[in-house]
């Protein structure tokens, strides 16, 4: 039998080229050279921070697994030898991790652009790839996105990179915070032709080519995520070698390739997503609402309970094996509690993540808020909306107020109070001294100091054009945005009412961009929208306007005026409890029938959904509502039968009534305590039906086991 001719080495080059090309490669960049996360990151990676009790570099690489991705090249940036050594001794090193090649990218990057003409300059990607955050938290399957990607590459060369995107309904709760990003979008050809950021809370104006215009379908849009997942070619990253003025990927990077479109001829693409989840842990505000994603499984499979680690209860509580909980304490739903924690005697735990080994004292109120491993918080201490470090210690009678972030091994001394914003570290200063410890804040027996960051991170505002004169050269056309409430969330903060147009923030960071907890200036009721809202709100229930009709001209009004959603609420507050009393009033109206009556016809011009920001919107409904009675006749009587109507018709939830009982702002002076005490026997009712219930439900949970006991011994 005559040999077989051997393979042309045309064939075999071919063949290897088809396998590699295979090979699905993605870029991590797990620092963005950010310090949104400070002072935390003084000490460890953005990456390795919990989130949900598990680092958030997990959940990326759990998505890049899920997506096929099989080699990974990771840029550390700060604290590279702590995340080099958890990534050698995680799953993702074993024989068993689809990874088939890890390689960490060590350079002296200051920022993201670096890092990618760093990687250009290495050659070391081949074909397209995916360039993520280390801070991605998705389900999307990306086997379509890349479909689509390569079908338009092999049509033109020149589109080199898609972009996904996640559409947002208007109360969904992981709207873009501390920046909006505006598209302008070819959606014939799923093209993106400009790009802009502005500040939450103001109109916008765009300055782009006008040639745009000459387009068949032109979109704006404010209501996409940008979960920054990009699916890249290597002309991409030439691109970044290019341009060495360009740092950020969007506001630099992108901007900058859209505008020169003439000169480099290339496209940018998108993938917008609708029926999954994809989102980043950009901030802390976003480490919120991330954290209740997750905990309200809307990220799954990323939830506590899928590797069998947790167990979730018919409460909505997430439970690590070894958890030993006292049997006054109560554990409200959404919240998790890790391996080893012990919670005390008539604590009470509610939409808060518990870290492994923490020891909760007796008597401690946490709500909203964040203990990270081995922390010790000891007894009658109060926490809301903060975050607490690994191995801090709280000291008895301690009380953290909104927005307070206590780093690692912080200790606070007894009985001290910590003002919202805050942020108490340890670390070393930036000059590698040490810094000794400020006892008026952590006490005599504390250890810390108060942080203050060097550079403010604030979103610096970018468009076309825009010089020092602020003109706009007569090439580009300058158009109006007005970011509309539900394409764009009112802050960054966990909870919020601060007007949006106020310019320095406390909270999270420092950064004006980013608040943690902020409280609203009452200078702006007397503004010209307020006065326009309340009369015609008012004119319009007097004269029994349909409530959709009113709401509508609300919006109109506001569009016109730009007017922030501090400002709308507070002239709806004025203008109810101005009609509320005026039925009042009336020889035919009791107190209750007319707060029922009004809350059932006007109830929709009040925010009524579930999210962590209608909390906080609520809480700032019951402040004004209780300024504004101090004045009207029987005011604490219609602020008593108001707050139980607005529970009643599902208008507010109870977690609503009970951060608004325990804000400072409730009871700041004397008038508003008083008036405030008269509603203290709805509150002490809503007390009692929750105890009720978890009663019922305690003893629904015996029943059951003692069923299944039955069962068993029969």
């Amino acid at each position: 039998m005559a040999p077989k001719p051997p393979k042309s080495s045309s064939s075999k080059g071919k063949s290897q080229g088809d396998e590699k090309e295979d090979v699905l490669q993605a870029v991590v960049i797990a620092d963005t050279f950010e310090t949104k996360f400070a002072p935390f990151t003084l000490e460890r990676p953005r990456c390795l921070l919990p989130l949900a009790n598990a680092p958030i570099i997990e959940y990326t690489l759990d998505f890049l697994a899920q997506s096929g991705v099989q080699e990974i090249f990771f840029s550390a940036g700060s604290h590279t030898d702590q995340v080099e050594k958890y990534i050698d001794e995680s799953k993702w090193r074993l024989k068993s991790s689809p990874f088939k090649k890890f390689t960490f990218l060590k350079s002296a990057a200051t920022s993201v652009g670096d890092v990618m003409r760093d990687l250009d300059q290495k050659g070391l990607v081949n074909g397209d790839f995916l360039a993520v955050s280390g801070d991605v938290i998705s389900n999307f399957p990306i086997a379509e996105a890349l479909a689509k990607h390569k079908a338009r590459r092999q049509k033109d060369k020149n589109a080199i990179m898609t972009m996904l995107l996640r559409e947002i309904g208007p109360r969904q709760r992981s709207r873009q915070r501390s920046i909006i990003p505006t598209f302008v979008m070819d959606p014939t050809k799923d093209r993106c032709l400009h790009y802009e950021e502005s500040r939450p809370g103001r109109g916008s104006g765009l300055a782009f080519d006008p040639n745009l215009l000459s387009q068949a379908e032109l979109e704006i849009r404010q209501d996409l995520v940008d979960c920054r997942i990009d699916v890249c070619t290597p002309e991409m990253l030439s691109l970044w070698s290019d341009n060495f003025d360009n740092q950020s990927p969007r506001k630099d990077f992108l901007h900058g390739v859209l505008k020169d479109y003439e000169l480099n001829g290339k496209t940018i693409h998108t993938h917008i997503v609708n029926d999954y989840f994809a989102s980043r842990v950009g901030d802390l505000g976003a480490y919120d609402t991330m954290s209740r994603e997750i905990t309200s499984r809307w990220t799954f499979p990323a939830c506590p309970d899928v590797d069998a680690k947790y167990k979730l209860s018919r409460q909505g509580v997430y439970q690590e094996d070894g958890v030993t909980l006292a049997r006054s304490c109560r554990v409200k739903p959404c919240s998790i509690i890790g391996r080893g924690a012990s919670i005390g005697d008539r604590s009470v735990v509610q939409d808060s993540v518990i870290g492994r080994h923490c020891q909760i004292g007796r008597n401690v109120h946490i709500r909203h808020a964040y203990i990270w491993d081995y922390a010790v918080v000891e007894d009658d201490v109060k926490i809301l909306r903060a975050i607490i470090g690994d191995e801090a210690v709280v000291g008895k009678g301690c009380s953290i107020g909104e927005g307070a972030l206590i780093s690692f091994g912080v200790r606070l001394d007894q009985g001290r109070h910590i003002p919202s914003g805050s942020r108490i570290t340890k670390a070393r200063s930036s000059n590698n001294g040490s810094t000794p410890s400020d006892k008026a804040l952590v006490g005599d027996a504390g250890e810390g100091y108060c942080y203050v960051e060097e550079e403010d991170d604030e979103i610096k505002p970018v468009g076309l054009g825009r010089g020092t004169s602020g003109l706009v050269p007569h090439e580009y056309l300058r158009v109006s945005v007005y970011q509309r409430e539900e394409f764009a969330a009112s802050n960054s903060s966990l909870a919020s009412t601060d007007s949006q147009d106020s310019e320095v923030h406390s909270g999270y960071g420092g950064s004006r961009s980013e608040s943690f907890a902020t409280t609203g200036s009452d200078d702006d009721g007397t503004d010209r929208f307020h006065h326009e809202a309340v009369h015609s709100l008012f004119e319009r229930m007097k004269i029994g306007t349909h409530q959709d009709d009113v709401r509508v001209e609300l919006m109109g009004l506001r569009f016109a005026q730009n007017a922030t959603e501090d400002q709308v609420r507070r002239s709806v507050v004025n203008a109810l409890m101005k009609y509320i009393s005026g039925q009042a009033e009336a020889e035919s109206f009791e107190i209750s029938v007319a707060v029922k009556q009004s809350l059932a016809r006007y109830g929709n011009l009040i925010q009524r959904d579930q999210s962590q920001e209608a909390t906080a919107a609520g809480v700032g409904f019951l402040l004004e509502a209780q300024k504004d009675l101090l004045h009207r006749k029987g005011g604490e009587q219609i602020l008593l039968h108001l707050a139980k109507e607005l529970y009643d018709q599902d208008i507010f939830d109870e977690e609503v009534f009970s951060d608004w009982w325990t804000d400072e702002r409730s009871e700041s002076t004397d008038e508003l305590r008083g008036i405030k005490e008269f509603s203290r026997q709805f509150l002490d009712w809503l007390a009692a039906a929750d105890e009720e219930s978890e009663s019922e439900s305690e003893t629904e949970d015996e029943e059951v086991d003692e069923e299944v006991d039955e069962e068993d011994e029969e």
